[in-house]
């Protein structure tokens, strides 16, 4: 999954509240916000200097999330002040306490109040409708957001990069990935400085409506210029796994580790894998390199307490030891492994190790502890025992092995093999 992909580009901080300065002289020099809005201004009815001054109180309690004190002063002028421009300021002081303590429905009631009330200001007015889309947005009334920005942009006549990249995470988040895009190229457009998030939601829009190409380019153009800027990496190393194109991915973890951005265990145990899948690979004539590699990486992230000793982990180390052709390397790292596991299958591979080893003793043992403790191919596991057995030249429990190989389908056919060959049954 790419990184952020549960990020909401509007939920750093609920906006702030739209300031009441509606006695102040600076009003009348300020440029408006909204200059060429088709809303008609209402005039305000807030006459009473005393009143002005609690509802500035409350206002800057609300901005600093002063629950008590902001509802103690805004509640009453909500209830009982004759001024409707005063009301309609307190409603938002109080829909912004409900949304910043968890309550957005009851916030968007309150903002919807506020804007029914018909005597805000343009500047006011047209502050809060963006509010309301952004409450809308965060509470996931995606449709509605859309609806409210739109109707903001077209009453207000204005627009803002900010504006179309909330829009576009409403549009992705309704799955309508064109639409998302548009809008979120659109605020790109619009700034010289655009937000680093909005190309992570261009790149989830790519990836999730399959064009996974543009947004693997679009990974490496972020990565390019900021590489050592770990969202970017691992947004880039994320889509590469999900293209499988592994080889670009490993130098991708390379680069990383060289500015030293292989820090956890994801990133040791992601590294870790794709030098063993290049190992594997079939045009690789020697597996042992690539699977050195991927030894010490983990070796490296266990020592430094990124990689935390647990079975997966263990088996992880023992499987790029076998890769590499060193069995006895990979039985002592399955060994470790075993008393940390839930079922057998540390057992079991610790056991296969020791069989190419010739250590038959040691490896029956591990196979029936194995067996007992169950494993994901019983039929396997048998075979191997019964490989263990063949080595002790105990032929009745290699046979017996074998017989309870058969009994998987799994490996039936292989077992009835054997069985015909060394004439034992039918």
């Amino acid at each position: 999954m790419l990184a952020g992909a549960a990020f909401a580009l509007m939920l750093a901080s609920t906006p702030a509240l739209a300031s009441d300065n509606s006695s102040s002289s600076d009003q009348q020099k300020a440029a408006p916000l909204y200059p060429d809005a088709t809303r008609k201004e209402p005039k305000l009815d807030l006459t009473d200097a005393k009143e002005q001054k609690t509802l500035n109180e409350g206002l800057d309690a609300a901005q600093a999330n002063d629950k008590d004190k902001a509802t103690q002063l805004l509640q009453p002028i909500v209830d009982s002040s004759k001024s409707k421009y005063a009301q309609a300021m307190a409603l938002q002081g109080l829909a912004r306490i409900h949304a910043t303590n968890n309550d957005l429905p009851g916030g968007i009631e309150l903002l919807k109040r506020a804007l029914d009330n018909g005597v805000l200001p343009n500047d006011a007015y047209f502050q809060l409708e963006y509010q309301l889309a952004t409450f809308y947005l965060l509470n996931t009334q995606y449709q509605q957001s859309i609806d409210t920005v739109e109707k903001w942009r077209a009453e207000g006549k204005k627009e803002t990069p900010e504006s179309y990249a909330l829009e576009g995470e409403a549009y992705y988040r309704l799955q309508k990935y064109p639409e998302s895009i548009a809008a979120i190229q659109k605020a790109q457009s619009m700034t010289n400085k655009p937000d680093p998030r909005w190309n992570q939601l261009l790149m989830l829009d790519y990836s999730d409506s399959g064009q996974k190409d543009k947004a693997a380019a679009l990974a490496k153009q972020q990565v390019s210029a900021s590489p050592t800027d770990p969202t970017s990496f691992h947004n880039a190393l994320s889509l590469d796994i999900q293209s499988q194109n592994y080889a670009d991915a490993l130098k991708l973890m390379e680069q990383a580790k060289t500015n030293g951005m292989v820090t956890t265990e994801g990133d040791y145990t992601t590294m870790a894998k794709l030098y063993m899948n290049s190992a594997q690979d079939s045009s690789t004539s020697d597996p042992g390199p690539d699977s050195s590699k991927a030894v010490a990486v983990l070796e490296e992230g266990m020592s430094k307490g990124a990689v935390k000793p647990s079975a997966e982990n263990y088996t992880l180390l023992g499987d790029a030891h076998m890769i590499g052709g060193d069995a006895d390397a990979a039985a002592a790292a399955y060994q470790k492994a075993i008393p940390l596991a839930t079922d057998g299958e540390p057992s079991y591979k610790a056991g296969v190790a020791l069989l190419m080893d010739n250590k038959y003793s040691a490896a029956k043992s591990l196979l029936q502890q194995a067996i007992s403790k169950g494993v994901k191919h019983k039929g396997k596991a048998y075979m191997a025992l019964a490989q263990a057995n063949a080595g002790l030249k105990d032929k009745a429990a290699a046979a017996e092995a074998v017989m309870d190989a058969e009994k998987d389908p799994e490996t039936a056919a292989q077992a009835k093999a054997w069985l015909q060959k060394a004439g034992v049954g039918s």
